[in-house]
């Protein structure tokens, strides 16, 4: 039992602080969305739907394109739909309720994909990188670093 005294004050703070708790299967060993930006740790009733949703998201972005060898770029996919998949190039949101994704799809085309948060459901995949002699983009640590200065 924690024998430490909260004030009232400190409960409801402490109880508006996003949590994360995830575990690997294959480890049984929790996930870790590392280095938590100083801005998403203010309490959620501070921000919108659809800035906690963006914050969240670069998280698990970065830490998807931690996990990948140099030879793959993340993309995502999209549930319950035939848009296939999008190389992430940009993210952002619009208060209330709205994020967007910036992109290309599988032919290169310039894509664009805007969603309310409610419907929000995408998949991170890894596909091969586009050019083969240079450096995997890496936009997870670039969306990181925005939150870190914003």
């Amino acid at each position: 039992m924690d024998d430490k005294i909260e004030t009232t004050a400190e409960a409801i703070e402490a109880d508006a602080i996003p949590r994360v708790h995830e575990v690997h299967a294959a480890t049984g060993k929790p996930v870790k969305l590392a280095g938590l930006p100083e801005g998403m740790r203010k309490p959620v009733t501070s921000k919108s739907a659809a800035e906690w949703a963006y914050e969240r998201l670069i998280l698990y972005i970065r830490n998807f394109e931690e996990q990948l060898d140099a030879e793959h770029e993340i993309a995502m996919g999209f549930a319950g739909g035939d848009a296939g998949v999008l190389r992430i190039e940009g993210m952002g949101f619009f208060d209330p309720d709205i994020v967007t994704f910036y992109g290309s799809d599988a032919t290169g085309v310039k894509t664009q994909l805007i969603q309310h948060v409610s419907q929000l459901s995408v998949i991170l995949r890894a596909l091969p990188k586009l050019d083969e002699t240079g450096t995997a983009t890496r936009i997870g640590f670039r969306l990181a670093a925005d939150l870190e200065q914003g």
